[in-house]
């Protein structure tokens, strides 16, 4: 009957999905994730395109793989497009560089956490802002921060700043700030080493008195579907992996990445 043989090619492309774990990120957001043309420093190719996703969570989504014996995919995705691509079920998991926010946390479930930062400014080297050390030192400077991420509305910590329009990626921030447009952008320390490395004219300013935060804020997680059993799976995989060991990884994302203009 037909009905029947709908039902058997349901369940082998179910089979077939069951030995893939599909991973989303925006391949963009180095050193948690970024693009490149090979496989050089253990990228995976990203799914339908010719070039290759790495970075600190592709290697955390390798582990994740292996840990519940599955083929690792990369799917590229635009940052606000990431949960209804979980949503939708065109991926399995988002590991991409994505804090478990109370908001986020009433559309989709999270792991353990996977990494930990504190937030940080990047400036001008040699600035007006080299020496600051307190957000309140920011005072009447022009301060942007990443689109749909809780950098940007920390912004409103910093008494008297000139909050700028929230950009799309580090990529265009950097370039605001090269150029004059902005005076700093919020991100996490990753990020900031990340800016210092790839470009000597900007500086990272760690504060001692610095942006009040949630310890969700301030945490890296796997988004997955409500009530998803990978929840369980994932956390037990991610208890075989210390602070030390993702310390080190992070590190050498840190070192790997391409280099930014």
């Amino acid at each position: 009957m037909p009905l029947a043989g709908c039902g058997s090619s349901n369940t082998d492309t179910e089979s077939q999905k069951s030995e893939v774990f599909r991973v989303g990120l925006e391949a963009g957001y180095a050193p948690f994730n970024w693009t490149q043309t090979g496989d050089s420093n253990g990228a995976v190719k990203i799914d339908g395109a010719a070039e290759y996703a790495g970075g600190y969570d592709v290697e955390m989504a390798k582990k994740i793989a292996k840990g519940l014996g599955k083929e690792l995919v990369i799917v590229k995705v635009e940052w606000d497009g990431l949960v209804p691509a979980l949503l939708s079920g065109k991926i399995d998991a988002i590991v991409a560089g994505m804090s478990p926010t109370e908001k986020r946390k009433e559309t989709i479930d999270f792991t353990d956490n996977y990494y930990k930062s504190d937030l940080v400014m990047i400036v001008k080297n040699g600035g007006k802002y080299e020496g600051a050390t307190s957000i309140q030192d920011f005072e009447g400077a022009k301060i942007t921060a990443q689109l749909n991420t809780f950098h940007y509305s920390v912004i409103d910590q910093i008494e008297g700043v000139v909050k700028e329009q929230a950009m799309d990626n580090f990529p265009a921030m950097r370039v605001a700030l090269e150029s004059g447009m902005i005076d700093g952008y919020i991100s996490e320390r990753p990020e900031g080493v990340s800016a210092e490395t790839a470009n000597e004219n900007f500086k990272m300013i760690e504060f001692s008195d610095g942006f009040v935060t949630s310890e969700d804020d301030t945490a890296i997680a796997v988004g997955v579907k409500k009530g998803s059993e990978l929840t369980k799976k994932i956390n037990e995989i991610l208890k075989g992996i210390s602070v030390e060991e993702q310390k080190s990884i992070m590190d050498d994302a840190v070192k790997n990445q391409p280099a930014v203009n």
